[in-house]
């Protein structure tokens, strides 16, 4: 087929004109010749370093570079979120080592699997921060990304600094500055799945001591995948977003930032096939759609020889995901989540500044958040048929009629949680050693009030069954002390070793998922069927908090004047009461997280850059991760010794970059790219009786590059490899989501009035 014939025609024509007025904007700002990068220009134009400049120094808490700092991190520069495509932290997938982000149905469902840790729903395992900005609901996490100066992925426990739900590490994003950066960026995408993108972003200094920045984006696609039951693309999306960024600098000790972002999403859903006729066939409506307002304040005053922070947000959600939650052909029952998040932040940091032998850091951090959420389940005709009324006469031998065909089963609650913190680091310099030690204490206090109901109204036997509702409040109080200790031994400027030792943790919390379970199971003890166990609703929907211990050793290095640098890291987690996501036996509507007793996970991370043959880049990564049940038991199973589940044993990418000189006005240069990407084998469930294989997908892409912009063309998963990214279960039955295929694209990225400082 070829590619304009899966182009409608209106789509045709509109990125036909927008490419076209791009061409011309790009050709009358054209300027005298000027040559591409070349691999002469210094090593910190890598993108694994940080270089930092006297106007913007951006990262608060761990200093100024990581490259010799005792931590795993991968840097990923602008160069790269460009070159690469990069549109979503999901992306970054398989690039870093040992970090996996599976592309699920859905942006509400951001699963981060690193070292063997993750779960798919409730409590990340990676924190987020934008802008030095937490991020308090991994629901958010899934954004489309513009302008990013540079995301820093720091792979172990980050909770001493960071806090709660970051004992798999902490994703820092970095948007671009309008101190640092003036003109205005315009960019266009079209690809596969008739999907475009738009962007534009503008970066004024009204004074030298002042910036502001506003930056719009877009994106429309019909997707992928069709929904055999309805003829039409169940994937389909739509979003769109704005970023407003102010910078005063009153002086050389004060400094005010504020980002306020707004973001909009409509998603269609879900491409989730029978794994037992590979069919994707559902009768009932799922989409997704999310509203998110973000306003983060950072003020910073520099002193002589320390300097303090205060970062304040305000964070809003509000979104509605639709479920045909049995996903087949017939109507068993439907779910519609409705959740509104308001959330509030204050995070003070006082640190030494300078580069004596010793050095502090001091913080105090508090966050408030009060969910929302409506969840009723819909009980339609085969659901009451099968799941109830066949059930309650096995077990009775009698059929209870229903006046409706229809039986609605409610859930609104409110969860309300706080928490605060303190929490201090030392550094020492002694020679070549560089010492650290911190100690954090965390305290966090959740609530959940419930009010479920049913309207069910039925005969059964003698009797009848009429509505009825239970409520009541549960509540949970964590309280964690959160050490870290960390030595670096610097060989020279380049090559440092370290090894550390910290804990790690994630917060507990609640199953809202298994009230309509829990409402189930009281309207069949009404009818006098009684499962395998009582249900106690406290047991059933809380969850206990997530510890661990991360040991790990590491090597940063740099040698070949700095043309060939990485890191080398093996690491050891013991870890206790790591949350899983889980399917209830049987025929059942939820899904619910449980802690398995202990699990270990140990491995390996390799990253590599090199500079070779003058113009050519290569860029390797590979991690390994070992993780086992140690202690676990479910129902009459042992699963110790089993892989955990979704969790990949082996992430790996490799990419190669060409830069061709050509040096005239019009044209810079082409980079010309390939690149290949594998993870796996990803076990599916606990007995680890379903996997998905070891896959690998490669890409390819053109770049031609001027001064004023670039034009890309690119394919990714190039083979058409088949493959699967997520399984579950409902009411018994397995599905999978397949992952998407061969995707062809443009892009046009256009800079003018270009002046970086």
């Amino acid at each position: 087929m070829k590619f304009n014939a899966m182009i409608p025609t209106p789509f045709r024509r509109r990125f036909c004109v927008c490419l076209l007025l791009c061409v011309a904007a790009l050709c009358a700002h054209a300027e005298p010749r000027r040559t591409v990068r070349t691999h002469d220009e210094a090593p910190e134009a890598i993108d694994t370093a940080v270089v930092m400049d006297n106007v913007q120094v951006t990262a608060i808490k761990q200093g100024l570079t990581l490259h010799n700092r005792p931590v795993a991190a991968s840097v990923v520069g602008r160069e790269t979120i460009e070159r690469r495509g990069v549109t979503a932290i999901k992306e970054l997938s398989q690039l870093v080592p040992n970090f996996h982000i599976p592309d699920y149905g859905s942006r509400m469902t951001s699963s981060v699997y690193v070292r063997g840790l993750g779960a798919r729903i409730d409590q990340p395992v990676m924190g987020l921060n934008v802008d030095n900005v937490p991020y308090l609901s991994k629901d958010d996490y899934d954004f489309d990304l513009a302008d990013i100066e540079r995301i820093e992925v720091l792979r172990g426990p980050q909770s001493t600094l960071y806090g709660r739900n970051t004992m798999g590490g902490v994703m820092n994003i970095y948007t671009l500055s309008p101190l640092a950066y003036e003109g205005t960026r315009l960019g266009a995408e079209y690809a596969s799945g008739n999907t475009l993108r738009l962007r534009a972003s503008t970066y004024h200094r009204p004074s030298p001591r002042t910036g502001v920045s506003l930056a719009a984006r877009f994106m429309h696609g019909d997707g992928f995948f069709t929904n055999e039951y309805t003829g039409r693309t169940c994937d389909w999306e739509r979003s769109g977003g704005a970023r407003m960024r102010l910078q005063f600098r009153p002086d050389e000790r004060w400094s005010i930032d504020n980002t306020l972002a707004f973001g909009m999403l409509r998603q269609g859903g879900y491409p989730y096939a029978s794994a037992a006729t590979g069919r994707i066939a559902y009768n009932d409506p799922c989409g997704y759609r999310r509203t998110t307002l973000n306003d983060g304040l950072t003020i910073r005053y520099a002193a002589d020889g320390w300097e303090i922070a205060s970062i304040t947000s305000y964070q809003y959600s509000d979104d509605r995901m639709t479920l045909d939650q049995d996903f087949l052909p017939e109507s068993y029952f439907t779910l519609t989540q409705a959740k509104q998040d308001h959330g509030l932040t204050e995070d003070i940091v006082v640190r030494s500044r300078g580069e004596g032998r010793y050095g502090w850091l001091v913080g105090a951090f508090g966050f408030y958040r009060h969910r929302s959420m409506q969840a009723p389940v819909l009980f339609k005709e085969d659901g009451l048929e099968h799941l109830i009324a066949d059930k309650a006469e096995q077990y009775t031998g009698l059929r209870p009629h229903f006046a409706s065909d229809r039986m609605a089963l409610d859930s609104d609650f409110r969860n309300p949680a706080w928490g605060a913190a303190l929490y201090h680091e030392s550094q020492l310099r002694l020679g070549r050693f560089d010492l650290s030690a911190g100690l954090r204490i965390d305290y966090e206090r959740t609530r959940l009030c419930y009010l479920s109901s049913t309207d069910i109204d039925c005969t059964f036997g003698d009797g009848r069954i009429t509505p009825f509702t239970e409520r009541g409040t549960l509540h949970k109080s964590f309280v964690q002390l959160l050490p870290k200790a960390a030595a670096v031994y610097r060989i020279d400027d380049g090559n440092s070793l370290y090894a550390s030792v910290a804990k790690g943790y994630k917060a507990g919390g609640f199953n809202t998922q298994m009230f309509s379970e829990v409402l189930q199971n009281s309207v069949m003890e009404r009818m006098g069927v009684y499962w395998n166990r009582h249900y106690d609703i406290d047991r059933v929907v809380a969850y206990k908090p997530e510890k661990s211990w991360n040991f790990e050793v590491g090597s940063h290095f740099a040698f070949a004047d700095g043309r060939i640098r990485g890191e080398a890291t093996l690491f050891y987690i013991l870890c206790r009461d790591q949350q899983l996501t889980v399917f209830p036996e049987g025929q059942t509507t939820g899904r619910m997280m449980t802690n398995a007793g202990r699990t270990r996970s140990r491995g390996g991370e390799l990253s590599v850059q090199a500079l070779v043959a003058h113009r050519l880049d290569l860029r390797l990564s590979y991690g390994f991760t070992h993780a086992t049940f140690a202690e676990f038991r479910s129902g009459n199973a042992d699963y110790a010794g089993k892989r955990i589940p979704y969790a990949p044993r082996h992430t790996a990418a490799a990419v190669a970059e060409y830069t061709v000189s050509v040096g005239r006005s019009w044209l810079d240069g082409i980079v010309l790219s390939v690149d290949g990407r594998g993870v796996g084998p990803i076990e599916w469930n606990e007995a680890n009786s379903l996997r998905q294989k070891f896959y690998a997908l490669a890409g390819c892409a053109i770049r031609f590059e001027q001064r004023h912009g670039s034009l890309s063309l690119w394919c990714r998963n190039l083979t058409q490899t088949r493959y699967d990214v997520f399984y579950f279960e409902s009411i018994g039955n397995a599905f999978l989501q397949r992952g998407r295929p061969r995707e062809w694209g443009v892009t046009l990225t256009i800079n003018l009035q270009h002046n970086e400082r």
